[in-house]
């Protein structure tokens, strides 16, 4: 059946995958398992595609009740009942649309409320009274009620406005009317923001961006979700809060272990949200892992944020010294390992993003979920034409940017592990990790995606286009939040 889902207008290149990757959480491709698992959209007529108007038909109101509840991206989702350009043609449509579809919700015994709503513009109190007095044609028998109704109805418009004010154009006026089938839960985000949070560092995940990881991750009770840079324990809070078991390792001791004090760490931010305490938190270099030999597919997602240099740079055991073979391993003695923190060596993009795709391989299980950032620098185009490190046991569902700013952003990369992993497919791994970075990645491990942020001085492609006196295109708010 079809639906309408209404999304919140920022992160538009999330939007989508987090919808569909919670169809897929919630049951929506069993029917048909050879499924491409992508959904049939529709856009409204005269709707630019980053419109937060989009149709969906999913299998069931189940569904689409459980997505609409569980997504931070989607405003509601509504069975619609009529729309049209004008008021005399949403009531034509309603009058057309059939009686057995309505009178369950038109009862006398049931309870109701309108809700008026709009995109583009404001509408003032008055004008909302006097749209839902003209809804009277509708046959409701019901009582009123506007603090916990049985039923909730939307009218929605939308403005025919044609000028660039920031939002995505839309050439004619557009009015919805329908049902609420759900609706996000917005006060998730005010309970989980940063500014409230226990224990913060520099590199915190952002509350919204955290769930959203963790929906394309499909974190649920029952699974078991691993973030090897867990830092603060963002990321993990997420997982947590959706029902997952949690686990996470830093190679910073002091981060895992200790952070600001006994009531000041990465274990106080699960309590202060009464979330389950992680199953452990490992002081772990990515590039040697602690596993056991042989030990394989444990977690069912991993998700993390890894250290690309911009805000905060990847570190490596080892030191620079025993690196190079300066000087030889060595072990610390007993009366000193209590306090000990290791010596660690710069850790570039590549060689971290290679370990971190070895270790999913490794240790999720078939159809488990690996979610990350990617930096990648713009170009003056609005397309993003960027080849994503790959490996043979992966592949890749979903990739949404973020727009940090006109040099440089992040992609979140969602992939699926889809085959297991063997000495063949390690083998064959290793050589293409080695081509993408000699061809790919070079300018990250020389520094340049810092330079591209920080320096002053760099030549951005903004600027160049604003040399060469091209003009630049219109952009809209959404696109860059």
């Amino acid at each position: 059946m079809w639906y309408l889902c209404v999304f919140y207008h920022r992160l538009l290149d999330y939007r989508k995958p987090e919808f569909e990757s919670l169809a897929d959480l919630f049951g929506a491709f069993d029917d048909d398992p050879s499924s491409s698992h992508s959904l049939e959209w529709k856009l409204p007529q005269h709707h630019h595609p980053d419109s937060p108007f989009h149709s969906v038909n999913l299998p069931s109101e189940d569904i689409a009740r459980n997505i609409a509840n569980r997504s931070i991206l989607v405003k509601g989702v509504y069975e619609i009942w009529g729309e049209g350009s004008s008021y005399e043609e949403l009531k034509e449509a309603i009058n057309s649309y059939p009686e057995d579809r309505k009178l369950p919700y038109l009862t006398s015994d049931s309870t109701f409320r309108i809700i008026v709503d709009s995109f583009g513009k404001a509408i003032t109190f008055k004008d909302q009274t006097s749209r839902i007095q003209g809804m009277s044609y509708i046959p409701f028998k019901g009582r009123v009620d506007l603090r916990n109704p049985e039923h909730k109805f939307w009218l929605i418009e939308t403005d025919d406005y044609e000028s660039n004010n920031g939002l995505p154009p839309i050439v004619d006026k557009r009015i919805f009317f329908g049902r609420e089938v759900g609706a996000a839960d917005r006060k998730l985000l005010p309970t989980y923001q940063l500014k409230s949070r226990t224990y913060l560092g520099p590199t915190a995940m952002d509350a919204e961006v955290a769930f959203l990881m963790a929906n394309q991750a499909q974190a649920m009770p029952g699974k078991l979700v691993y973030d090897p840079f867990v830092g603060t324990g963002s990321i993990l809070v997420a997982a947590a809060h959706f029902g997952a078991m949690t686990m996470g390792a830093d190679i910073d001791i002091r981060v895992v272990r200790d952070g600001r004090g006994p009531d000041c760490n990465v274990w106080s931010n699960f309590k202060q949200y009464g979330l389950q305490m992680p199953v452990s938190l490992l002081r772990a270099d990515n590039n040697l892992p602690p596993w056991r030999p042989g030990l394989k597919e444990i977690f069912d997602a991993i998700i993390c944020d890894p250290p690309y240099g911009v805000r905060a740079g990847g570190r490596k055991s080892g030191g620079r010294k025993l690196l190079k073979g300066a000087v030889d391993p060595y072990t610390v003695p007993d009366n000193l390992r209590s306090g000990h923190i290791p010596s660690t060596a710069a850790y570039s993009l590549a060689e971290c993003v290679h370990d971190l795709l070895d270790l999913a391989a490794k240790m999720l299980v078939t159809g488990g979920r690996l979610v990350y950032f990617y930096p990648v620098l713009r170009d003056n185009n609005d397309t993003l034409d960027v080849d994503f490190p790959k490996h043979p046991c992966f592949k890749l569902v979903a990739s949404c940017e973020q727009i940090l700013s006109y040099r440089y952003s992040r992609v979140l990369l969602t992939m699926v592990k889809i085959g297991a992993y063997t000495d063949e497919i390690e083998e064959a791994a290793r050589v293409q990790h080695l081509e993408f970075r000699e061809n790919h990645v070079k300018w990250m491990e020389e520094g340049n995606l810092h330079s591209a942020v920080f320096d002053p001085d760099f030549v951005g492609f903004d600027e160049l286009d604003s040399k060469s006196g091209k003009d630049p295109k219109k952009k809209y708010r959404g696109k860059y939040v």
